[in-house]
Formats: structure tokens, C-alpha cells, sequence
């Protein structure tokens, strides 16, 4: 008997080959295979007699196989058709496969079948034709339940196993559940909610009844689905409350406690007044570094809510406690850049900064790390290069991540205990939709910062066709020609044959020799030297420069107040959160600046939404909302360090609802006398087989 745990390998119909791609998307059990649900039905329970179908009409028959032939296709070497005729009492039709020889053997004259597909009638009174249908035979005993006659299940493919093959195996693993399965939601849930047991709910997900509401079942609201969603997401947050039980046991060090002193420096440091929400954050995060606690916060704010300043003097306080600060960021260039402005900010005040980056020698490498290991460097900053056991320090007492969702869980953990349960601050300039916030980041306090410092002006946004280029370049000028300046960004760096992308230098080039001959126009790209890149980043910071061509090495860090217009070519091509990103480079001082999105035709639906969203709103919270309805969350974030999606049956996008009533009982359930029964004890155990891996976490902390 096949039990939850079997290895999918040794189900009827998958064998190795077929495991091998169930394993790349994360299927390696029966218990796996269960929870890949159907994306969409199809009713096919609508049986017609031939004599009643229409023309271009869906339906299943039930026929007598009269004739079959097979052809040669004239044009294609080796190619077969099979035409089949076959009857009922009320006429007769023609069903047509293309390239499945075997069907020989299969569709025998007298042979009882059911087709179900969709069928034309060319002529009146003609014969009616169908074209690949799909098939079942009357006397096979899983032809009720599998492929037609009945409400049917669409999978998705997974490599070679096609939607029929997954539809074949899992009606064979729903017929053979083994009994008792263990329930892993409440039994006070359950029944106050009305929810099927496990067992029923994984069988009516894959095989509704006959008198199932189909529209519920394709909105994914039917009750069974709904009983699944709820308990994956309510597993997950039990996950993330003992996990966040268990980070408020991890006592650190010592405390950073602000007074007068730190108060003066922070002062002595600060280049303009803060905004209420920054001095709000700033005090949520002192608090939690005054604790005896390790802080775990997530900063969270729009492109240009200034949260790289209240991260720096965070880092301050720790300083000035004579403590190290380690600031991870997911990629060089953005180390660079932020390397560049926290050392303009602490180094006047005797603070060392340094950059661990991947381009530095051998002999200069080791020179920096025996300074960090000395405590020689204050704050460093770097990549995922931090976390690498060469890296070691004096005493770690902050660790600030910038763009979290580039970096796992085990990842970030890994940079805290180098310093023995330091203070953890995650900033992201991404905002993120509140379902997202509470799925990735369910384990961390959250900060928002809601408000834009004085002088940021609203970005006018608007769209152009690649044919009104002329335009746009004149628009240029004219914003030149008041001593502002321009960002024009291009998706790649080189032409490449198999794009028909403008290329960076290929545009820079244009416009140099071009229409701005008589202007300073630079390329920056992300594979230039630092220095290089560096050096003309900070001549377009002083002015020397009139027109910046960049890919998006220019997406964040760099702070230009007379940059007046943003030009995005192909810009069908960005995501919506990049969009975003770029056009928040301008309108960054008091004159009124542009974003321009120039679009080559044609535009995908997608493209089209995306761009429909970019110019209908400036809110980075609404655009994160859109991008994921437009996107879904996996697209959003990427995969986990595991490659496999954060969860098997729901939605972030489309659950928002469930997914904070599991919250609210994932609470009330572990505050209940129901946690220690031995079902209760079942259930914790289960979130430490599912999530211990994502959070590390052991049953009751």
C-alpha cells in the first residue's frame, strides 16, 4: 500500500525519468503530489447525442467506433493521421488524431468510446468532425472519473507528464488514500468553520461531485479548496509564531542605550531635519537596541522615504558603543553605491567605513578582514561575501540587510550569529503588498515609513511611442537647456542577435554624435570598472554631465536633485517595480520633473497593465498591490533558496483574505488548552517537518 511518505518514483505510471522533473518543482512524495491541485475544470459531464450538437459546441458523446484509418500527411515524412468514424442511434461523426499511430490498436471496430472536445459542423446536415478529443473507453473502470463525463481537473504539465498522465495518476493515489490520515487543522477549527476532513477535502480538489459548482471551483473558493489554503497558511503562521517565541529567548550581549552623547553625534552627522516617520522608525529601532533583546525589524518605505539615513545612524548607536555594524546589499554595484554615501556621512566624524567587495586583491582582501577581525573597521558593507566564515569580527553588534527578498532566512541568521545574537535591522525601498509582508517577513517587527521629505516633487509619468522618439529628444533639450539634467535607461549593454533591444552604448553613442552632439553625454553600465563607474556617477552628482545613459546599475543609491527627467527605453520590458524604482531617481528637487516610458509596439497584456498602472498612480503601496495581481508572487520575489515556491496551494495574490484569518487562528489556537492534546502535539510537529528548514525552529521553542 502506498503510504503519504512513498517516494512518487514508485506510483503507478511515474517511475524514475518522470520523478526526476516531479523533483524539480518540488514533488517527491505521494504526500506532494497530492497538494498539486488542478489550476482550472472543465465540465464535461454535458453528454449530447450527435443529432444535438452545434457548430463549435463542447460536449461529450458516447460512440460506437465504426471505421478507422490511417494517412500519411502529405508534407510531413513520418507523420500519421488516424480518422475515426463512429456512431450513436442518432447519427454519426468523425474524430481525427494527429501522430498517435497506437490508437490502432485501441479504437477497434465495435468498440464503445466517449469523446469529449469540441465539435464543428462545416456544412448543414454535414458530418460532425472533431479534432484531438480527448478519449476515454466505456468499459475501462476509471473512464467515470478520470478524462470525461464529469467536472475535470486541468493540471499544469510538468515536464514529460502531461496533463492526461497527471490526471491518470493522481485518480489512481485519490482511489487508494490510506486510511487514517492525520488531520493537521483543530477539530474546533473544523467544525466551526463547516470544513471537510483532510482526506475528503484532497479528494473533491482533485475530482469535484457531479453537482460541484464549477464557478467556485475555477475562483478556487470551493469548500474543500478553501480547507486546504487555510490549513497551509495556518501551518505557516504557527511556523512564524514559534519561531518569533523562540528569537525572543536569543538574549544578546550587551544593550545600546541612547544618550546625550549619541544624541549630539547623531545631530553632528544628520545633513537635513527628518520626517515624522523617519524620527518615528528611528525610535522603534533605539528602543529595540536599548532591549535586552536582539531587535528583528523590518524597515519598509517607498523609493525616496529615506530609510538608508535612519539605517545609518541605527548604526550609529551601535558605534558608538564602540560595537561593529555589517550592512549586507544583494549585489556589487549597490554596495558600491551605498558605500559611497555612508562613508560622505560617518567618515568626517572619524568613523572607518570599508567595502569587502569581490574586486579587491588578495593581499588587500586579507588586510581588510584582520581589521574587521580587530575591530579596526566600524561599519562594513558588503555582499552575501559577509557571511563567509573568513568573515569575522570584533564584535558584531548590528547587521542591517538591505533588499531582503534577494537573501533567504538562513542566509540573514548566518550574518546575526557572527555576532552572538546581534541586533537585526532588513530594509527594503520595495514596497510590499501587506500579504506579502505578513508571508516573507511574518517573523519580524515591521516599520513603515509612509511620508516623503520636503522638497520631493510629484513625478509627472508619461507614455510614448517609439515613433515619437523626436519628441522626447526635444523634451530633453529643453530640460538641458535649464541647466537640469537627464536619465536615459536602456535594458541591455551590447546588441545582441537574438534581441532587438537598444543597447546602452549603442544609444549613447546615437546621442552623442547625434542630436546632442554640443551636450556631455556618459555611459554607465554595470560592467565597468568601480572606479570608472564611480567617477562618472559623481561628475553627473556635481553637473559636469548633461545626459546619463545607464542600464539600471542607476535603479537605486543615487540621490540627483537636478535631474528632471527619466526616459525608459523598452520600457515594456521593466517590471513594475522597477518602473517604479527608476522613475523615483527624479523629482528629487524643487523643479517639476518627468518620467517618459517609451514602448516599441507590439505590447503584451501584461506590459500593457503594467504601464497602465505606472500612469495611473505614484503610490509604490498601490503598485506593489498591482504588480502582484499582474504578476503573482512567485514572478514578484523568485523562488527560495530552494528553488521550490513558499507555498503548494495558495495564493498570496488571490488568498489575502485567508491568509489573515490564519493568522488570527494560528494565534488563538497555540493560546488554547487544544495545543497540548495529542492531535495539537500532531499539528506542531507537522509545522516542524514543513517549515523548520525556512525559519529553524523546533517544536514548543
Amino acid at each position: 500500500m502506498l503510504e503519504l511518505t512513498t517516494p512518487v518514483q514508485y506510483v503507478k505510471g511515474v517511475g524514475p525519468k518522470k520523478a526526476e522533473a516531479l523533483a524539480a518543482v518540488g514533488i517527491h512524495t505521494v504526500h506532494d503530489l497530492l497538494l498539486y491541485l488542478p489550476f482550472r475544470y472543465e465540465d464535461r459531464s454535458r453528454r449530447l447525442c450527435i443529432r444535438d450538437i452545434s457548430h463549435d459546441e463542447s460536449a461529450t458523446v458516447e460512440v460506437e467506433v465504426v471505421s478507422l484509418h490511417v494517412k500519411q500527411a502529405s508534407r510531413r515524412r513520418n507523420f500519421k493521421i488516424i480518422e475515426v468514424v463512429a456512431r450513436d442511434k442518432t447519427g454519426s461523426l468523425k474524430a481525427v488524431w494527429f501522430n498517435q499511430e497506437y490508437l490502432k490498436d485501441i479504437l477497434t471496430k465495435g468498440r464503445q468510446v466517449r469523446l469529449y472536445g469540441k465539435f464543428e459542423r462545416t456544412r448543414l446536415d454535414a458530418v460532425v468532425e472533431v479534432k484531438s478529443p480527448q478519449l476515454e473507453l466505456v468499459d475501462d473502470p476509471e473512464a467515470e472519473t478520470t478524462h470525461t463525463g464529469r467536472i475535470v481537473p486541468i493540471y499544469e504539465r510538468i515536464g514529460p507528464m502531461s496533463p492526461n498522465m497527471l490526471r491518470r495518476v493522481v485518480h489512481f493515489l485519490i482511489a487508494g488514500l490510506p486510511p487514517g490520515m492525520p488531520e493537521l487543522l483543530p477539530e474546533s477549527l473544523r467544525e466551526r468553520l463547516k470544513l471537510p476532513g483532510r482526506e475528503e477535502a484532497l479528494s473533491l480538489v482533485h475530482f469535484p461531485e457531479e453537482d460541484a459548482e464549477l464557478e467556485q471551483y475555477n475562483a478556487f473558493r470551493s469548500n474543500s479548496q478553501y480547507r486546504l489554503i487555510l490549513e497551509e497558511f495556518f501551518l505557516f503562521f504557527l511556523g512564524v509564531e514559534l519561531y518569533k517565541a523562540e528569537a525572543q529567548n536569543v538574549h544578546k550581549g550587551r544593550s545600546f542605550l541612547v544618550d546625550d552623547r549619541i544624541r549630539k553625534m547623531v545631530r553632528k552627522i544628520l545633513p537635513f531635519r527628518l520626517t515624522k516617520a523617519q524620527r518615528k522608525v528611528l525610535k522603534e529601532i533605539a528602543d529595540e537596541l536599548g532591549s535586552s533583546t536582539a531587535m528583528r525589524r523590518l524597515v519598509q518605505g517607498d523609493v525616496g522615504s529615506g530609510k538608508t539615513i535612519v539605517g545609518v545612524l541605527a548604526a550609529v548607536i551601535v558605534i558608538e558603543h564602540g560595537a561593529q555594524v555589517a550592512f549586507m546589499v544583494p549585489t556589487e554595484v549597490l554596495g558600491e553605491q551605498h558605500f559611497a554615501n555612508i562613508r560622505r556621512l560617518l567618515e568626517p566624524v572619524g568613523y572607518r567605513v570599508a567595502l569587502l567587495s569581490a574586486r579587491l586583491g588578495r593581499a588587500e582582501r586579507e588586510v581588510m578582514l584582520e581589521e574587521i577581525k580587530e575591530g579596526k573597521i566600524d561599519l562594513v558593507v558588503g555582499t552575501h561575501a559577509l557571511i563567509q566564515e573568513a568573515v569575522r569580527f570584533s564584535e558584531l553588534g548590528l547587521a542591517i540587510i538591505d533588499e531582503q527578498h534577494r537573501f533567504g532566512v538562513l542566509q540573514r541568521n548566518v550574518l546575526r550569529e557572527k555576532g552572538l545574537g546581534c541586533d537585526l535591522l532588513i530594509m527594503t525601498a520595495t514596497p510590499i503588498p501587506r500579504s506579502l509582508t505578513m508571508a516573507l517577513y511574518g517573523d519580524l517587527n515591521l516599520s513603515v515609513l509612509d511620508e516623503m521629505p520636503p522638497g520631493r516633487q510629484r513625478v509627472e509619468t508619461l507614455q510614448k511611442d517609439a515613433a515619437e522618439l523626436k519628441g522626447v529628444f526635444e523634451l530633453m533639450r529643453s530640460e538641458v537647456e535649464k541647466g537640469h539634467q537627464v536619465y536615459f535607461v536602456c535594458p541591455l549593454i551590447e546588441e545582441s542577435e537574438s534581441s532587438d533591444l537598444r543597447a546602452a552604448v549603442a544609444r549613447a553613442n546615437s546621442l552623442r554624435e547625434g542630436v546632442f552632439q554640443d551636450r556631455q553625454v556618459a555611459l554607465v553600465h554595470g560592467r565597468m570598472l568601480a572606479v570608472e563607474r564611480e567617477k562618472i556617477m559623481q561628475a553627473f552628482s556635481r553637473g559636469k554631465i548633461d545626459i546619463l545613459v545607464a542600464t539600471t546599475v542607476i535603479e537605486v543609491g543615487i540621490d540627483v536633485g537636478n535631474a528632471t527627467v527619466m526616459v525608459i527605453e523598452h520600457a515594456e520590458r521593466f517590471g513594475l517595480a522597477q518602473l517604479h524604482q527608476l522613475r523615483g531617481r527624479v523629482g528629487r528637487g524643487p523643479a517639476s520633473s518627468k518620467a517618459v516610458l517609451v514602448t516599441y509596439p507590439p505590447l503584451t497584456p501584461e506590459a500593457e497593465k503594467r504601464l497602465e498602472a505606472m500612469l495611473a498612480t505614484s503610490d509604490g503601496f498601490e503598485i506593489a498591490e498591482r504588480d502582484l495581481d499582474i504578476r503573482g508572487p512567485g514572478d514578484m520575489f523568485g523562488t527560495r533558496q530552494s528553488g521550490l515556491p513558499l507555498f503548494r496551494v495558495a495564493n498570496l495574490a488571490r488568498d489575502r483574505e485567508v491568509l489573515e484569518q490564519a493568522r488570527k487562528e494560528a494565534r488563538a489556537f497555540l493560546s488554547s488548552s487544544e495545543v497540548n492534546s495529542v492531535e495539537g502535539q500532531n499539528i506542531l510537529r507537522s509545522v516542524t517537518e514543513r517549515w523548520s528548514g525556512h525559519f529553524e525552529i523546533g517544536v514548543g521553542g
